[in-house]
C-alpha cells in the first residue's frame, strides 16, 4: 500500500477550510494527511457572504445538516439577485434561481411570452411574473422546492446568504474532527524544488514539508505567484472596478430572500441580509471616481445603522495563467478574482475543489495530463463567469456618467459578442457543456436590460397569439398562487431556530 500524501494548505478562510473539509471527508486517514496553516494576525476578505445554489450540494456532500448550518452561520435563504438601475435608472429585475415558465413541445417559454407581447404588453403578465422564485422573492416568501416535477413548486432552487467567518469556523470544526491538523503561524518563506514547492517556513522558524501544496492565501498568492511566478491575466479592460468599501449594518425592514446589486455612478452597491445584520459594500473603479467619494456613496445609501467603520479592499480582476503548477494548486482568491456581482466567488472555490478531488494525484504521482485538464477546465469556468458579468455592464442604456459611457461602448470578449448576437437574431440561448449559468440566468439579464430577440422560432410565430397569451396567463396565475401559499422568509427561519 502506497504512503499517504502529505497535503499542506496555506491559508484558512472560506477557501482553506472548504478545501480542508472536503479532503478530510474524501481522503483523510486513508489516502492523505491534511495540514492547514493559518495566522490569526492575517484577516480574511470576508465579504463572500452570498452564494449560488451549488453550495447546497457541497454541504450535502459533507453530510451537513441544513438546519444546524442555518443556525450556526446566521444564514438566510436566497432565491435570486435583484438588479436595480442597471439597464436604465429606475429599472429593477431579479435573476432567479429557477425557470421562467416551462417549455411546451420543446419550445422555450420565453419565446411564447415574447410572442404574446408582440402586439403590446398591456394587461399581460411580465416575464418575471412567470418565474416562481421571483414572485416569491418579491413578496419576501420562502419554502424549499417540491420534488414533484409536475408541480410549479419544483421549478426553482435556492442558495444561502451567510456569515463567511462563521462558515469558515463551522468547516474548521468539521475538518479538525476528521483529522485535519491546524498550525497557527505566518508563512515567512517558501522552499522550491524541481516540481514546485518543497516546504514552507514559518516566521518562528518551523519548516512544514509536503507532497501537495494548496495555495489558499488569498490575494497574496504566496505560492502560485509569490514563489512560482505564474503570472496573471488582466481583465480590467472589461471589468475595471478595482476596489470596494464594505460595512455591516443593523437589519432594517423585511428579511429579504435575495441579494441586491444597485448600480451607482462608477460601480455598484451590494446588500446581503443575514439573520443578525446586513452586509453592504460599494464596488467601484478608481479610474472613474476616488475612494472618498465612493465611501460617501456607500454611507449615504445604507438602509440601517452602520455597525462598524467601513473598510476598503483593493483587487484586480482576472485569473492566473495556470492554477495548477507541479505540486501546487491555487484555490480561491489566489487563483483569480471576479467581482462578486453574481455571487460566484465561493462557487469557483467549490469547482476547483471538485476538480482537484477528481484529479487527485494517486500515490503522490503528479500526472501532467491531470494538471493540464485542471487548468483547462478552471480557465473555461472563469472565462464564462467573466462573460456573464460583462453582460450586465455592456447591456445598458445608461450614459449619465463617464463610467457607464465606457462600459456600454467597450470592446467585448468575442465569446460574449457571439452569444449576444445569437439571442438578438432568434432568441436562442446557446447552452454550454461547461459553465455555471443556465439559460434562465442569461434570459433574466437579456430581458431585464432590454436585449430583445429580433425574430422568434418560426414554430412559435405560427401559433395564434391568443394561445400564447393564454399560456402565459396560466403560468403567471400558478406562480402567484404557489407563492402566496409559502410562509414569510423570516417566519420560515424562525421555525428553524425554534426547532433547536
Amino acid at each position: 500500500m502506497s504512503a499517504r500524501i502529505q497535503v499542506v494548505i496555506v491559508g484558512g478562510g472560506t477557501a482553506g477550510w472548504m478545501t480542508a473539509a472536503t479532503l478530510a471527508m474524501s481522503f483523510a486517514g486513508r489516502l492523505a494527511d491534511v495540514t492547514l496553516i493559518e495566522s490569526e494576525d492575517i484577516g480574511t476578505v470576508g465579504v463572500g457572504e452570498a452564494t449560488v445554489p451549488h453550495i447546497r450540494f457541497f454541504n450535502q456532500r459533507l453530510g451537513i445538516d441544513e438546519a444546524d448550518f442555518i443556525r450556526r452561520t446566521n444564514a438566510t435563504f436566497k432565491l435570486g439577485i435583484e438588479f436595480r438601475d442597471w439597464g436604465r435608472i429606475g429599472d429593477s429585475y431579479i435573476h432567479p434561481f429557477g425557470d421562467f415558465g416551462h417549455d411546451i413541445d420543446g419550445l422555450p417559454f420565453h419565446q411564447y411570452w415574447a410572442h404574446a407581447t408582440r402586439g403590446g404588453a398591456d394587461g399581460l403578465p411580465k416575464l418575471e411574473d412567470c418565474s416562481l422564485p421571483i414572485v416569491a422573492a418579491r413578496d419576501n416568501r420562502f419554502t424549499p422546492p417540491l420534488e414533484d416535477p409536475r408541480s410549479i413548486g419544483s421549478t426553482y432552487s435556492y442558495a444561502y446568504q451567510f456569515d463567511a467567518t462563521l462558515y469558515a469556523a463551522y468547516l474548521r470544526d468539521y475538518a479538525e474532527a476528521r483529522g485535519v491538523v491546524r498550525i497557527e503561524g505566518r508563512v515567512d518563506a517558501v522552499e522550491q524544488k524541481d516540481d514546485g514547492i518543497g516546504a514552507v517556513r514559518l516566521a518562528d522558524g518551523r519548516r512544514i514539508a509536503g507532497d501537495l501544496f494548496i495555495d489558499c492565501s488569498g490575494f497574496r498568492a504566496l505560492l502560485i505567484d509569490g514563489a512560482l511566478k505564474v503570472g496573471h491575466e488582466d481583465w480590467s479592460h472589461w471589468l475595471p472596478c478595482d476596489a470596494a468599501w464594505a460595512v455591516p449594518t443593523a437589519n432594517a425592514g423585511a428579511l429579504t430572500p435575495y441579494t441586491r446589486a444597485t448600480a451607482r455612478e462608477a460601480g455598484w452597491q451590494w446588500r446581503i441580509p443575514l439573520q443578525h445584520r446586513t452586509g453592504n459594500g460599494h464596488v467601484f473603479s478608481t479610474r472613474f471616481t476616488d475612494p472618498e467619494t465612493a465611501r460617501s456613496v456607500l454611507m449615504d445609501n445604507l438602509e440601517g445603522e452602520a455597525l462598524a467603520e467601513p473598510r476598503m479592499l483593493r483587487f484586480r480582476t482576472g485569473r492566473r495563467h495556470r492554477q495548477w503548477v507541479g505540486n501546487c494548486v491555487a484555490i480561491g482568491l489566489s487563483a483569480g478574482f471576479l467581482e462578486p456581482l453574481e455571487s460566484t466567488s465561493i462557487h469557483l472555490i467549490q469547482l476547483a475543489i471538485g476538480k482537484l478531488i477528481e484529479l487527485f494525484p494517486s500515490g503522490g504521482v503528479f500526472d501532467p495530463a491531470d494538471e493540464a485538464e485542471f487548468n483547462r477546465a478552471m480557465a473555461l469556468e472563469y472565462d464564462r463567469v467573466r462573460d456573464f458579468l460583462v453582460l450586465h455592464y455592456c447591456a445598458t442604456d445608461r450614459d449619465d456618467t463617464p463610467f457607464w459611457r465606457y462600459m456600454r461602448t467597450m470592446t467585448l470578449p468575442s465569446s460574449l459578442t457571439e452569444k449576444i448576437a445569437e439571442f438578438r437574431e432568434r432568441g436562442i440561448v446557446a447552452s454550454y457543456r461547461e459553465g455555471m449559468f443556465l439559460p434562465a440566468s442569461w434570459l433574466a439579464v437579456y430581458y431585464g436590460q432590454r436585449i430583445m430577440p429580433d425574430r422568434l422560432n418560426p414554430l412559435i410565430a405560427d401559433i395564434p397569439m391568443a394561445t400564447s397569451r393564454d399560456h402565459v396567463a396560466r403560468v403567471a396565475a400558478a406562480c402567484a398562487s404557489a407563492a402566496k401559499a409559502m410562509p414569510l422568509h423570516e417566519d420560515y427561519i424562525a421555525r428553524i431556530k425554534a426547532a433547536a
